[in-house]
């Protein structure tokens, strides 16, 4: 029986001599720390030209944070191939057979990812916030304003999440590929569509990306955005809610199907 402790250490092994995962971590940080950065100056630049609705509704922490729309692809790349790589390459037969309990096995897995997905994240998020206030300048606010450190932290909190619900999609789905194929799409294309979407976007407010998002929002309803019935704490619940199921289908599936 593999002890705990030693699980860990192997996943930890796998994960940083895997140069797929590393640079997909890298990806996310600079994708979304740049694009936040350049959004902001460019904010910063045409503010008088938004809309009044607009002006009066900002909210200049959610705004630098822009960049996380393209910066959580790279997460969602980075909690499937953790998962995924396994059963692509074969590995998953030598993995299980050392580590027969496979509970064991895939909660150590995705507690070390999930830890360095959500080092990751607090990293990102904090970097893009102070840079992003910076080149906002005299449009920006500060961490002391209330309820910005909850934001800069729940954005962190959010990206870390989103590679974690990732891990849970990609064990239930035992492949990579058809994972990127289902999970790419859904929250770069039809997630966003459906919220601009009349009375589709009443459910999409419940998709996982929409809903977490709202950790992010200092101003109720930035940027004239629709209001949501529930609140930031809400919606990073109803973010952990997807994230509990896909580990649980996640779990269920490799308890019973073979390697």
């Amino acid at each position: 029986m593999a002890s705990v402790p030693a699980v860990l250490q192997s996943e930890w092994t796998k994960i940083r001599t895997v140069s797929s995962t590393t640079w997909t971590l890298v990806s996310a940080f600079v994708v979304t720390v740049a694009l936040s950065a350049a959004l902001c100056a460019l904010m910063s630049a045409t503010f008088d030209d938004l809309p009044e609705p607009e002006r009066a509704t900002f909210d200049p922490t959610l705004i630098s944070f822009s960049g996380m729309v393209l910066g959580q692809l790279a997460m969602v790349v980075f909690g499937v191939l953790v998962v995924g790589t396994e059963y692509s390459s074969g590995m998953i037969r030598t993995s299980l057979a050392a580590v027969p309990q496979r509970a064991t096995f895939l909660f150590s897995k995705i507690a070390v990812a999930g830890l360095l997905a959500l080092v990751v994240g607090m990293a990102t998020s904090f970097l893009s916030f102070f840079l992003g206030q910076a080149l906002l300048g005299d449009y920006g606010t500060t961490i002391g304003e209330e309820n910005v450190l909850r934001a800069v932290i729940g954005a962190g909190l959010y990206m870390g999440l989103i590679a974690i619900f990732s891990m849970g999609v990609a064990a239930m789905l035992r492949s990579s590929m058809l994972s990127l194929g289902i999970l790419m799409p859904f929250f770069f294309l039809v997630s966003q569509i459906l919220s601009a979407v009349p009375y589709a976007k009443d459910v999409a407010r419940y998709f996982p990306d929409q809903a977490g998002a709202k950790i992010m929002q200092v101003v109720p309803d930035a940027m004239n955005s629709d209001p949501a019935p529930y609140g930031p704490w809400g919606g990073l619940g109803i973010m952990l809610i997807w994230v509990a199921v896909a580990l649980l289908g996640g779990y269920a599936v490799i308890k019973k199907r073979d390697a």
